[in-house]
């Protein structure tokens, strides 16, 4: 068994070699420049690190990160290339769906095959999959091969698989007689279907992620608790090895979110529209309100703190005794407020993706069986009640009515609802219907890919919730060991001080005057505050919000930090003081 395994760790090891050396090949710069400017100094950043381990004066805890650091850095240089490419496969795999439902919508309508690639190659929000089908446009009209030829040359070197896979297909399908109309109907069950494996793994592996998130967050505590205890035995300086382990702690936090990142699927909530939209205001005052708010905090803190006003005790006079903890959740409070209103308006999005596909599927089918347009339909259609998408549809019938531009009024419907999906979807039914596309296939179509993916959502919505109970425990155990143990080391420095121990034989077991407490507590509470930071745009990764929405976790979890740091101080000094 054990040779097996190890057969099996050389197989895996000979393999990603393999995978690296071939991602060389297909950079956009030559591997000789590549080696110069990247690699070789990546080397010496290396060889630096390894002096300054052995070199600088520093204790040998505070030393241990520094050539981490290099080997880092010279370990990213060397896998860029493959990094590079699986990022490509895995933007053109985030955009692969919306990417075939268009070409699915175009090739229903009245134009050539040809123009469906064009069309789509000129898309700019599909990002690298939009250029795939631009080099299949090229070939066709630069080299004179046929679209099937075409397809089948660069499904070799597509970097997505699925895309490969999908080109392939497509090309011998179109060789062999049959229209793109049909293939692409047809592969619309197989599209969705291997659009919801690639979801549901990336749900997986972030559990996955959960669980060996909080191993080594754990892990980190208690390094971190060790190195505020130990040096009152072994009289290292205790500064310095605490600031050494709250770096491995931020490099940990800073990779998992790396890993976060990559990990979790693309799929956003927001739509950004380059004009103004409505509850820009509401937005915007909410964002200068909060921000605004927690600057004047931040300044009358800062200004109480070097001596020029009454600072934050004088914001919390009922309180007979500010606690340091207070001094950092206080100022940041006001943000909550930008989070509440985004959250409200997030909530109110979610809730229009999840009636848009009953809204397109009705307008679809009562203009195919009335053969009238979308006005008319919409005469009768905008009483029924679609929920939060109600104000918006009968906006649109008003533009509509009042003889706006197709184009335009649809635009406004998307600003509306300030929905990507919606704004992807109606964008496809309009150009479908524009070129002359049935209206009830276009709105089954339609219908049918939103719902997938509102389903999909909803598991990315438990797994985020899960997590968010994670985080949230992590902090509040987290924060309860470093503050214990501070504790516990400060009343040891206190015993000793006032027993005089410090002038007996036992100082040489005892080191309470290596320790600066106040400075030590303001590097935990610095761990509070960068923990509650990223574990926010963490929970805001994860779930696909707009970034300000995470506020409110960044608040709540910097509070909790502060709440746990006050009570477990209080509580260990009342116990051992009895």
């Amino acid at each position: 068994m054990a040779v097996k395994q190890f057969g099996d760790g050389l197989a895996t090891a000979a393999q990603l070699t393999s995978e690296v050396m071939e991602s060389y090949e297909q950079l956009d710069i030559s591997k000789g420049k590549y080696v110069g400017l990247v690699l070789l100094p990546a080397v010496f950043v290396f060889l630096g690190s390894v002096v300054g381990l052995v070199a600088l004066p520093l204790p040998f805890a505070a030393r241990v990160p520094i050539p981490m650091f290099g080997g880092l850095v010279l370990f990213a240089a060397v896998i860029y290339p493959k990094i590079y490419l699986s990022s490509l496969e895995t933007k053109i795999d985030n955009q692969l769906h919306l990417v075939m439902t268009h070409m699915t919508v175009l090739s229903t309508t009245n134009i050539d095959r040809m123009e469906v690639f064009r069309t789509l190659a000129q898309e700019e929000e599909y990002g690298v999959a939009a250029e795939e089908i631009g080099r299949v446009v090229h070939l066709v009209d630069t080299w004179n091969q046929s679209l099937d030829d075409a397809c089948r040359r660069r499904a070799q070197e597509v970097p997505s698989d699925a895309m490969a896979d999908f080109f392939d297909r497509l090309g011998y399908t179109m060789g062999a007689g049959q229209s793109l109309e049909e293939f692409l109907v047809s592969e619309q069950d197989v599209m969705l279907a291997q659009y919801e494996t690639r979801y549901e793994s990336a749900l997986s592996n972030l559990e996955v992620m959960k669980d060996l998130y909080m191993s080594m967050i754990l892990s980190m505590t208690f390094a971190l608790v060790f190195a505020v205890v130990l040096p009152i035995l072994t009289g290292n300086d205790p500064t310095a090895t605490v600031a050494a382990v709250i770096v491995l702690f931020v490099f940990v936090q800073l990779g998992f979110y790396a890993m976060i990142r990559a990990t979790s699927p693309y799929d956003p909530i927001w739509y950004h529209p380059d004009e103004r939209a409505p509850g820009d205001v509401k937005l915007w005052g909410s964002l200068i309100g909060g921000g605004g708010l927690t600057f004047v905090l931040i300044g009358i803190t800062a200004a109480g703190m070097f001596g020029y006003g009454p600072g934050l005790p004088g914001l919390l006079f009922f309180l007979d005794d500010v606690r340091l903890p207070l001094y950092l959740a206080v100022p940041i409070s006001p943000l909550i407020i930008t989070g509440v209103v985004l959250r409200q308006e997030e909530q109110a999005i979610t809730a229009r993706d999840g009636e848009f596909p009953s809204f397109v599927r009705a307008l679809g089918a009562t203009e195919s069986a009335k053969q009238s347009t979308t006005t008319d339909v919409l005469t009768t259609l905008r009483d029924k009640n679609f929920g939060e998408l109600s104000e918006a549809i009968e906006r649109l019938y008003r533009r509509l009515n009042m003889r706006i531009s197709t184009e335009g009024a649809w635009r406004a419907f998307t600003r509306d609802t300030r929905s990507y999906l919606i704004q992807k979807f109606s964008e496809m039914y309009l150009v479908g219907r524009r070129m002359g596309g049935d209206p009830k296939m276009l709105g089954e179509l339609i219908s049918k890919n939103m719902n997938a993916v509102n389903q999909l959502r909803e598991q990315r919505r438990q797994a985020a919730m899960t997590f968010i109970g994670l985080l949230y425990g992590i902090t509040a155990a987290a924060t309860f060991a470093f503050f214990i143990g501070l504790e516990i080391v400060a009343i040891l420095a206190d015993l000793t001080s006032d027993f005089g121990l410090d002038q007996m034989d036992i100082g040489q077991i005892v080191y309470p005057g290596a320790y600066d407490i106040p400075l030590i507590e303001y590097l935990l509470l610095t761990v509070v505050l960068f923990n509650a930071a990223l574990s926010s745009q963490m929970i805001r990764r994860i779930d696909g919000g707009n970034p300000a929405n995470g506020y409110i976790h960044f608040v709540l979890l910097t509070w909790l930090g502060a709440g746990t740091a006050i009570a477990t101080r209080t509580l260990v000094n009342a116990i051992l003081s009895i």
